[in-house]
């Protein structure tokens, strides 16, 4: 009635049939942009659509295409599925049944498609001027009093998230503009960052971005899926391959990064410390290697143990960039900055001293004076003295 062109993916409860055409082509149907309203009415069919998506080489376009259709869920285990699946949702009915779904929707269908339609709009953020005074006012901080490691009048407890599926703010814009899109946009940065901020009071803000933005820079591919996570193209297990990988020039390649902290900075609360970050050396090279996320992590610790040489070679080329990385998030206004060793509770005591802790250790000594280094690790309880030794003023 109101001109849209409406798809409900077919339904396939637990097993997808013998014949898949009909979901094929309604797959292609999104992806040619010929629809306008995809409606979603159980969570195992999303994972079917995914599924045969990727067995057609079109889940990317498919996700990309969902970005402008207005995505309809039945109910709140179906919109949980979506969004676990890295797919927005843009409308569910007040009842998980599919009378209400069309009911509702129909009545709402051309605010929902005009609202899809307009571009996404950058709320304008007040600028605060950056002086002596707002330095000196941040830097009695109880949040910088506590990297100092000076008497603070409450016990520090860190709890550590960016903005995600808690903030229906950063739903709404994640389910309109890409993950990749977001990073490299200041504007949007600032504006989730000092959201954040705002909605949950806290002590100090971290800037919106992502460890992994430095492999493009190397010359390696980068894409998040929902099955994987990360995954990172072009292989590398040898000596030869990481000689191949370019040298990470952050002003040249990542200069977006240092203007969404320089805008961020200005749009925050001047009292308000600002944290940067990057993923640690020995983090950033098991995702190399390994190509993405690893349980195991056998091909880093092959290249470790088989050619120590080609190992230490890959953890300085990335050291030497994130010097530069994390000197320049400094530079452009961060009063704080993190290294992120998510993955090093992989390693032993005696491998840890010998493949990582000086790489670490090289990055930190070298990172701006008088800047507090938190240093950020899981499962560093059997060599925590070590990860210490590395360097760091919270650990």
């Amino acid at each position: 009635q109101r001109g849209a062109h409406v798809l409900q993916i077919p339904i396939y409860r637990w097993a997808l049939p013998d014949d898949t055409q009909p979901l094929r082509d309604a797959i292609q149907q999104v992806v040619d942009g010929r629809i306008q309203i995809a409606l979603f009415t159980n969570a195992i069919q999303i994972l079917h659509v995914l599924r045969v998506a990727s067995e057609q080489g079109l889940e990317r376009p498919l996700r990309d295409a969902l970005k402008r259709v207005v995505v309809a869920s039945v109910g709140p285990l179906t919109s949980e599925a979506l969004t676990q699946c890295g797919l927005g949702v843009d409308f569910e009915p007040s009842h998980p049944k599919m009378g209400p779904l069309i009911d509702e929707l129909s009545q709402q269908a051309s605010v929902l498609l005009r609202q899809k339609a307009e571009p996404v709009a950058v709320h304008p953020l007040d600028a605060h001027s950056e002086g002596p005074d707002a330095i000196a006012l941040r830097r009695q901080s109880v949040f910088l009093k506590a990297c100092r490691r000076e008497p603070t009048p409450v016990t520090p407890v860190w709890l550590m998230r960016q903005a995600g599926r808690y903030l229906k703010e950063y739903r709404d814009l994640r389910n309109r503009v890409s993950f990749h899109e977001l990073c490299r946009r200041k504007e949007l940065v600032a504006e989730i960052t000092v959201m954040a901020a705002k909605k949950l009071r806290t002590d100090a803000a971290i800037v919106f971005s992502d460890i992994l933005l430095i492999v493009e820079p190397m010359g390696l591919g980068l894409e998040y899926t929902s099955d994987e996570g990360p995954v990172i193209s072009g292989r590398v297990a040898t000596a030869a391959d990481v000689d191949r990988l370019g040298e990470i020039r952050p002003e040249e390649t990542l200069s977006f990064v240092f203007d969404a902290v320089r805008l961020t900075r200005q749009a925050l609360d001047p009292g308000v410390p600002l944290i940067g970050f990057s993923g640690a050396p020995f983090t950033l090279a098991s995702y190399i290697v390994e190509g993405g996320t690893s349980r195991s992590f056998v091909d880093t610790k092959r290249l470790m143990y088989a050619d120590a040489g080609a190992w230490h070679a890959l953890m300085e080329k990335i050291s030497r960039g994130l010097v530069a990385y994390l000197n320049g998030q400094i530079a452009a206004g961060a009063d704080a900055v993190q290294l992120f060793d998510s993955w090093v509770g992989c390693m032993g005591p005696g491998d840890y001293r010998e493949f990582v802790l000086p790489h670490t250790r090289s990055v930190i000594r070298q990172l701006t004076p008088g800047t507090p280094v938190i240093h950020f690790g899981t499962g560093t309880g059997p060599f925590l003295k070590a990860f210490r030794d590395a360097g760091g003023d919270v650990i």
